[in-house]
This record gives structure tokens, C-alpha cells and sequence, in this order.
């Protein structure tokens, strides 16, 4: 480990401060908080206790662009301190993994890397929240790992179960360790919100086991990078996949490896977080009043010039609108949509407290839904 530098003990200070806004009741802008011992810590304490860890798990909300700025200065604190083995990225699966290393080495353009690796169909939200950290592994030479497996092997597991798949059809992906009590709890709750989720416990079973799949090719991933290139393997992904040590953390312990960290993101005016949550937050600076750009509050893919819904965030316009998971978009203001990109330009021109008229496909029936979009 070579010797910190004073540049990076204060990169993640420097994270836009606001101080007349409504703050965390945990800790101000640019502080670190240890919910364990409830209190605050300075950058340079946390990098010293992250010292030495064989995983680090930067949690996210994928369509938060504060979020990803913190992963970026985390990253580049531990990189100037030279406690950077390697990162890896939820967002691509194993078989975009040389696309991944190309990109790494210098040898496609932007343009190029995003149409190899597939990025709509494979991940399905703005590159432009992800590019400032493809851009750091490429600056720097970081070694970059793709963590995750294709959507359709983690379907597969949740409609026929892990045992009924061979290992080529899991993608060599080991048998998970089952969920905690815990977190079947909150996966539950989950799965109660997707379009016919019923109350049958087969099913719901099944959502479990392939959730916990996920995390196991995750941490399978990670190990990889460990063996490959050293301490510490840095992960982004989704929060859920790190928080309370339920995810990839309890598969990489199943592995054989404790010294792991979770850090998460600490919102603006969020409640202090659960001792047991993380083992530390960082609380970023409230965003400032500046008007956002229309959003209708989805992540999709396309394929076969289908576009399809991934996910639906909460409180937006397309969850007031009953959008769901699975749902195929046909058509918005009477235009026939058949790349996410001829959606993304007719929401990029509704004006404030507009309506957008929708045509869905959902269980092979046709539906009509509105998107309302605020007029604030």
C-alpha cells in the first residue's frame, strides 16, 4: 500500500456543498456518519478503516446522478491512496466482459463501447449517469470486471427454479445460500408489487431463489477479480444488493470471505440510518433548486425492436399511471415506439402538467394508460 495522499483524503469533501438547505439529522454535507457507533468520521478515517478489506460494496439508486458522483469520488479516493485492486460493475454481464476490457485499454470510442456491451438492451438506464465512472476505469487503467449474468438465466431461475438448470444454462453460477429471515422479508414486499404476484408461495419462493442467484453470481465475480488482481474489489450496484449484508456480502461470506464493507449514500434530510445497514454512509448535499428535465420514471430494454419495461420508480408519472415490470410500450402520442430512444424524445418535449397517452402491451392484452407530468 503505498502512502496516502493528501489530494485524496479530501476528494470526497469537496462534493458540492449547500449549506442553508435541510441537511441529514446524521451528519452535513461531505461528512461521513458510522451508524454503528453513531457518529461522524472524516474521509481520511474512513479510508484508514477500509485499509486492508477484500470487498468494498458502493451501493446505489441507478437513476441518482448524486449517487453516482459519490461512487466516483470514492473510487478516487481509494485510487490515490493505491487501495484500488479492481472494480466491478453490476450493470454488465460475464459475456460483455471483453467489450469491458477494450474499452479499459483505450481501444473503442465511446460510441463503440456502449453498442458492444449492449448497454439499452443489457442495462437499460442513461449512460450518462454511468459514463464519469467507464471514464475513470479508462483514465486510469482501473482492471474493470463485469459482475452480473443475462436477465434471461436470472428469469430462468424464477420460472424453473435453480435445480431444473443445467450448468451451462446458469452460466456456472454455484448453488446461493438461502436468503436470511430478514431479507425474505423485504424481498417479499417486493415481490408483492409485481404484476400478477398473487399470494402463491411457490412463486414467491421462486422470486427469492432467483434474487439470491443474483447476489451468488455477483460475489462469484468479485472472488474472480480478487484472485486476479488484489485487494480491494470495489462493486457497484444496486443498494439492494448491498445494505443490511443480505446480498452479495452473505454469498461472499458463503464463499469463504469476511472482510467486506458496505458504504451507501446518505440523502439529503434522509432518517439516520439502521446500525446494522451499513458500515458507513456518507451524506451528500441536498440537490439544488434547478428545474428537472421531463422524466417519466422508467428503465427499459429493447429487443427485436420491442421495447419493454425493466423497472418503475416510485412517485413518478409512470407509476401514477399504473405502469409495471414487464409491460411493452407501443405506442406514446400516437407514435409507434420501437427503440427506447423514440420514447425518450417525445418525454423529453412534454411540457410541464402535460399528459402523454400510452398503449401497453401486458399479458398479451392491449392497454391504454396517461402519464400526468407535474407542472412543477
Amino acid at each position: 500500500m503505498s502512502t496516502p495522499l493528501l489530494r485524496s483524503t479530501t476528494l470526497l469533501a469537496g462534493l458540492l456543498f449547500a449549506g442553508s438547505a435541510i441537511t441529514s439529522p446524521c451528519a452535513e454535507p461531505g461528512q461521513w456518519y458510522d451508524p454503528g457507533h453513531q457518529r461522524t468520521l472524516g474521509t481520511h478515517e474512513v479510508l484508514d478503516a477500509l485499509e486492508g478489506v477484500d470487498f468494498i460494496l458502493l451501493g446505489e439508486r441507478h437513476d441518482d446522478a448524486a449517487h453516482h458522483r459519490w461512487q466516483l469520488h470514492t473510487l478516487a479516493a481509494l485510487h490515490g491512496r493505491g487501495e484500488l485492486g479492481a472494480i466491478g460493475f453490476e450493470m454488465f454481464p460475464r459475456s460483455k466482459q471483453k467489450p469491458l476490457e477494450d474499452w479499459r485499454t483505450g481501444n473503442l470510442t465511446r460510441e463503440a463501447f456502449l453498442e458492444e456491451t449492449e448497454w439499452q438492451r443489457v442495462w437499460g438506464y442513461d449512460a450518462e449517469l454511468y459514463m464519469p465512472l467507464f471514464e475513470f476505469v479508462r483514465a486510469h487503467r482501473v482492471p474493470a470486471e463485469a459482475l452480473n449474468v443475462e436477465r434471461d438465466t436470472v428469469r430462468a431461475v424464477r420460472e424453473r427454479g435453480f435445480d431444473d438448470l443445467d450448468e451451462d444454462e446458469r452460466e456456472s453460477v454455484g448453488q446461493p445460500a438461502a436468503a436470511s429471515e430478514a431479507y425474505r422479508d423485504r424481498l417479499q414486499g417486493i415481490f408483492r408489487h409485481h404484476p400478477g404476484a398473487g399470494e402463491n408461495d411457490a412463486d414467491l419462493d421462486r422470486f427469492i431463489e432467483a434474487q439470491t442467484f443474483w447476489d451468488r453470481a455477483m460475489a462469484e465475480s468479485m472472488v474472480s477479480a480478487l484472485e486476479a488482481y488484489g485487494d480491494p474489489v470495489v462493486g457497484i450496484v444496486g443498494r439492494g444488493h448491498a445494505e443490511y449484508g443480505d446480498g452479495i456480502a452473505h454469498q461472499l461470506r458463503d464463499l469463504g470471505h469476511d472482510s467486506i464493507r458496505i458504504l451507501l449514500p446518505l440523502d439529503a434530510a434522509a432518517a439516520c440510518p439502521d446500525a446494522d445497514r451499513a458500515d458507513f454512509v456518507f451524506a451528500l448535499e441536498p440537490e439544488r433548486a434547478t428545474p428537472d428535465p421531463p422524466r417519466l420514471g422508467i428503465a427499459m430494454e429493447e429487443d427485436d425492436s420491442k421495447v419493454t419495461i425493466l423497472e418503475v420508480f416510485p412517485d413518478t408519472p409512470a407509476d401514477q399511471a399504473g405502469l409495471a415490470a414487464g409491460d411493452r410500450i407501443v405506442k406514446a402520442a400516437e407514435t409507434e415506439i420501437r427503440h427506447p430512444r423514440d420514447l425518450q424524445h417525445i418525454v423529453s418535449r412534454q411540457a410541464p402538467g402535460t399528459w402523454l397517452p400510452l398503449v401497453i402491451e401486458r399479458n398479451g392484452e392491449t392497454l391504454e394508460k396517461v402519464a400526468r407530468f407535474p407542472a412543477e
